[in-house]
């Protein structure tokens, strides 16, 4: 009988030791729980982090398309003021346009004298809708001019000669246009050397210095150059009330949300800064 004492299970010390191990387990996960002010804080945080950084990106470089517009609306954006030549530029993104309607703008209070149009990109890629809108463009008696979209990882010279093949220029017709906005994964000095070369390539071609395209913020970080100041500059710079550039400019490009009766879709809006006597001066002569 002792002997089958001895070999029953102790239990009892067993369940002891297991229970204050639990209610330690207990009291580590109640330490754990973050209290509820912390919470709220943390969150009010987060939230006030993505507000701002929503604004800053996204709402504060547009927020002048929601200003009170204290000047003159046309084309339905407010218009900049003491301006006297307008223009537009168009590619594919416009689709069909009635050039017949487009021509009444001409008498309007902000006549549309001039229209650039995109004729080529990289060294391959041409915009389908080009040469039929650079010869209504012609035939209704606007000033034109052809742009290409420059590509930093494709040789420039065959982006000019593309260029060259596409558009014929003639005598009333704007300087060719080199559209530079992405730098790709060239390093500036590449750039540089490769625009350099697009342009002499094309100066040479057509006997006038190309107009150059470019974005106010790209222009001061990749081409603040004064090589590239000698070139007629057409400045895009959106939503703003002026130029802030401080050197001389030809064209201002000041929004792209337009309404032209003519174009279904929006469309970029353009100021000269001249007369109209000064633009016809700046295209190509007989």
């Amino acid at each position: 009988m002792a002997t089958k004492t001895n070999s029953t299970p102790r239990r009892k010390p067993t369940s002891r030791s297991a229970a204050p191990a639990a209610r330690r387990g207990k009291k580590k996960s109640k330490e754990r729980i973050m209290p509820t002010w912390l919470r709220t804080i943390l969150a009010v945080g987060i939230i006030a982090v993505f507000s701002a950084g929503f604004y800053w990106f996204f709402i504060r470089p547009y927020a002048y398309r929601w200003k009170p517009c204290y000047g003159q609306k046309g084309y339905g954006v407010c218009m900049p003021c003491d301006y006297e030549v307008h223009g537009i530029d168009i590619s594919h993104y416009q689709g069909s346009i009635d050039w017949v309607q487009l021509t009444s703008n001409k008498t309007t209070k902000f006549p549309i004298h001039f229209v650039f149009m995109k004729a080529t990109e990289g060294g391959d890629h041409a915009d389908d809708t080009f040469p039929f809108n650079f010869d209504q463009a012609h035939r209704y008696g606007f000033i034109r001019g052809a742009y290409h979209f420059f590509s930093p990882k494709t040789d420039p010279h065959k982006q000019a000669d593309f260029f060259i093949r596409t558009v014929q220029l003639i005598p009333g017709d704007l300087p060719p246009v080199l559209d530079v906005e992405t730098i790709g994964k060239s390093t500036p000095h590449d750039l540089k050397i490769a625009v350099k070369t697009w342009l002499d390539r094309v100066e040479s071609h057509y006997g006038v210095k190309p107009i150059l395209y470019t974005s106010y913020k790209f222009k001061s970080r990749y081409l603040n150059d004064s090589v590239f100041n000698t070139y007629p500059y057409w400045i895009a710079h959106y939503y703003v009330d002026s130029v802030k550039y401080e050197g001389p400019w030809h064209f201002w490009q000041h929004t792209d949300v337009g309404n032209v009766p003519g174009i279904k879709e929006e469309v970029d809006l353009n100021v000269f800064n001249g007369s109209l006597e000064q633009l016809q001066a700046l295209t190509l002569q007989k």
